[in-house]
C-alpha cells in the first residue's frame, strides 16, 4: 500500500456515511426521499475524494489497500449529486477493470446506477425503486435473459430474480417503507435531477 495517510481518509469519509445511514435507519427515516443531511455529507465526500483522485488517481487495491478501495467506490456510488464526478469514476473504474485492478461487479454497479439517473436502460440490474403495488423492483433494464447472462459472465451469483428477492428482505431489515404518493415523489426527482445536472431541460 503506497498511500496509508490516504487510505486512512478514504475510510472516514465512508465510515462518516455509514453512521449517519444507521441514524436514519434507526429513525426509519432511509426511505422518505433523500435526506437534506444526507445529500449534503454525500456532496462533501464526493468532493473530497475527487481531490484525492486528482491527486492519486483511482484509488485501486495496489495503492491505498482492499479496505479503503471499497470505501472509494461506496463514496462514489452515493455521489449521486455529482454527475460529472461519477462518469469520470466510471471511465477511470473501467481502466482499472481492463487492467484486471478492480472489479468488473462494481463497475456494474456504478455504470447501472448513472444509466438509471441518465433514463437509459441498466446492463446489470442493479439499481432498485419501489412500483405502484409498494414493492421494490428493478429499475428499467434492456432485456431480462441478456441481464441475466451479463451477470453471469461478470461474477454475480445470483439472477435478476434472486437478487430482487435479497433487496425485497433487505429494505424489510431496515424498516424502508414505499414512498405515500409515487408521482409526487416522481416530480421530486426530476426536480432534484435537473438541479443537480443529470437532466438537462
Amino acid at each position: 500500500m503506497k498511500y496509508k495517510s490516504i487510505a486512512k481518509q478514504i475510510i472516514e469519509l465512508n465510515k462518516a456515511d455509514i453512521k449517519l445511514r444507521n441514524i436514519l435507519i434507526h429513525n426509519g427515516e432511509l426511505g422518505d426521499g433523500y435526506n437534506k443531511e444526507m445529500e449534503k455529507l454525500h456532496n462533501k465526500n464526493a468532493d473530497l475524494l475527487n481531490e484525492i483522485i486528482d491527486d492519486i488517481g483511482y484509488p485501486i487495491v495496489d495503492k491505498v489497500g482492499k479496505e479503503a478501495n471499497e470505501a472509494a467506490w461506496l463514496v462514489i456510488q452515493h455521489a449521486i449529486g455529482k454527475p460529472k464526478f461519477m462518469k469520470k469514476c466510471a471511465k477511470l473504474l473501467e481502466t482499472a477493470v481492463i487492467e484486471s485492478k478492480d472489479s468488473p461487479i462494481k463497475l456494474a454497479y456504478l455504470i447501472d446506477r448513472i444509466a438509471v439517473f441518465d433514463e437509459e436502460p441498466q446492463l446489470y440490474g442493479t439499481q432498485f425503486d419501489w412500483n405502484e403495488d409498494g414493492e421494490l423492483c428493478p429499475n428499467h433494464f434492456d432485456d431480462l435473459e441478456k441481464v441475466n447472462q451479463r451477470r453471469k459472465k461478470i461474477g454475480f451469483n445470483t439472477t435478476l430474480k434472486e437478487q430482487t428477492e435479497i433487496i425485497r428482505k433487505q429494505a424489510k431489515n431496515e424498516n424502508q417503507t414505499p414512498p405515500t404518493d409515487l408521482k409526487i415523489r416522481k416530480n421530486e426527482i426530476d426536480k432534484w435531477r435537473k438541479r443537480v445536472g443529470w437532466k438537462k431541460c
